[in-house]
């Protein structure tokens, strides 16, 4: 295969689907200018309009549902039900912004030292995000549309595993009116990308990926003084404490570490759980767990399918080989399957401890690590004991205390209380420490890349 090709592989049958060229250096700033030009337009058009398209986007995903589905299952391997819900998610960003955009990015009038002054929120250009595969139309249609409502222009890098969906993507943003060329994606090396953050035309860069992905393109684009938005992952903890309903946690639990086959940055991974109910808890999680069966994802009765990529099933088996060397326990799962499909079986570690993978590091698969906690306090202690801190969970009965443990204790950017949840349209979305910065979703997410001017007018006094 030629170093300038891109190419998608089916992690089912291990099959090539597609190829796909790289740009050359000169078509890929061609490309930029372009994007550029029809932003210089797409800025002068009113909220009302942009937020018009955008609700035609939504509702022209709706109607490539079906089609879309299929495709992300075939290129990244996720369960068709995840494909087609994450169609469902898409469509409601697009609904909540059209309906809130225009309201959230409205100029604000204020009473400043006697004077009328405005606050407003202009678009800043072109937008670069770097995208990852595990959830192919999401990652780009959030920060996407956000950036779009802004009147902000648009590149998309997506992963090479599913560079099908991010041209469907785009393809399907200008049949539902968004003016050609405002939603760019070029296919493109690594090295090009830099090549991209260097481009005077490019205004701000956001990235989901991994802390060191982030940190090379935080360094590159905060040389050149440009704003980035980074989410990079997580090892989100899920505490039981000592009131918690346990059958509900475990239930939740083991959803929430196989859902879309485990490959989520916030999956439940790490369950911190209290030393009066661990061993209840282990007992029933693994009876669920190695009941999970592996199988095609096209199907609607399987419940897990394969990894996107041999490169990443490999990883994942190393990470639990490694944590078993260092002192875990594998009660099920843990070993590769002699089969056709990049799969990897639904895996309980136990006895997880810090220096392990485990314990420090993000497992991207479906791959559980139980840690016992002395008490409610300690459990808390370990679920900050991490250099990430993107999502996680508490299970109590007592919804006030989780609530106020949440608030003031749980170091990380968003905690579901007695539940697990992916991403909702009208919550802030991202983290802190090594899970990234910056917030997408909400109304938080619409200003994340808009200039916020102060217009200050003499003599017009309240």
């Amino acid at each position: 295969m030629s170093a300038n090709t891109a190419r998608t592989i089916n992690p089912l049958t291990e099959e090539l689907i597609a190829t796909y060229d790289y740009m050359s250096d000169d078509e890929m700033a061609r490309a930029i200018s372009a994007c550029h030009n029809s932003f210089l337009e797409w800025r002068l058009r009113s909220l009302e309009d942009r937020a018009a398209i955008i609700a035609a986007i939504g509702q022209a995903l709706r109607d490539a549902k079906e089609e879309f589905s299929a495709l992300m299952t075939q290129e990244v391997g996720k369960l068709i039900g995840v494909s087609r819900s994450e169609v469902d998610l898409v469509a409601a960003i697009c609904d909540y912004t059209a309906a809130n955009g225009p309201n959230v990015l409205a100029d604000e009038e204020r009473s400043a030292d006697g004077a009328t002054a405005y606050v407003t929120h202009a678009p800043i250009g072109v937008v670069y995000g770097i995208q990852p595969w595990n959830f192919p139309a999401y990652q780009a249609v959030r920060y996407s549309i956000a950036s779009l409502m802004a009147g902000n222009g648009v590149l998309l890098k997506h992963a090479e595993s599913c560079t099908g969906s991010g041209l469907f993507l785009r393809d399907l943003y200008e049949r539902a009116g968004l003016p050609k060329g405002l939603f760019t994606v070029p296919i493109i090396s690594h090295e090009q990308s830099d090549k991209v953050i260097e481009n005077d035309l490019v205004r701000a860069v956001t990235l989901t990926g991994s802390d060191r992905a982030g940190k090379s393109v935080a360094a590159k684009a905060g040389a050149l003084v440009k704003k980035t938005v980074l989410e990079l992952g997580s090892n989100d903890a899920y505490l039981v404490l000592d009131d918690a309903d346990i059958d509900l946690a475990v239930e939740t639990c083991v959803a929430g570490r196989i859902y879309n086959n485990g490959q989520t940055c916030v999956n439940a991974k790490r369950f911190i759980v209290t030393e009066q109910n661990h061993d209840a808890f282990v007992d029933a999680y693994v009876e669920k767990f190695r009941a999970i069966q592996m199988g095609d994802p096209r199907e609607e009765a399987t419940k897990l399918g394969p990894l996107v990529s041999k490169a990443q099933r490999d990883k994942l088996h190393q990470q639990v080989e490694d944590s078993v060397e260092k002192g875990a326990r594998l009660l099920v799962g843990g070993e590769v399957p002699e089969r056709t499909g990049w799969f990897y079986p639904a895996t309980v570690l136990v006895d997880v401890a810090p220096g392990q993978p485990a314990y420090d590091d993000e497992l991207f698969g479906p791959v559980a690590s139980i840690i016992r906690a002395k008490d409610d306090e300690d459990a808390m202690r370990i679920a900050n004991d991490s250099r990430y801190g993107l999502g996680g969970g508490i299970f109590s009965r007592d919804v006030d205390r989780a609530r106020e443990m949440a608030a003031k204790h749980f170091d990380t950017g968003m905690i579901f209380i007695n539940s697990f949840d992916v991403a909702s349209p009208d919550l802030p979305f991202g983290g802190v420490k090594m899970s990234g910065y910056g917030r997408e979703h909400g109304p938080e997410g619409l200003k994340e890349f808009v200039n916020v001017k102060s217009i200050k007018i003499a003599g017009r006094g309240a």
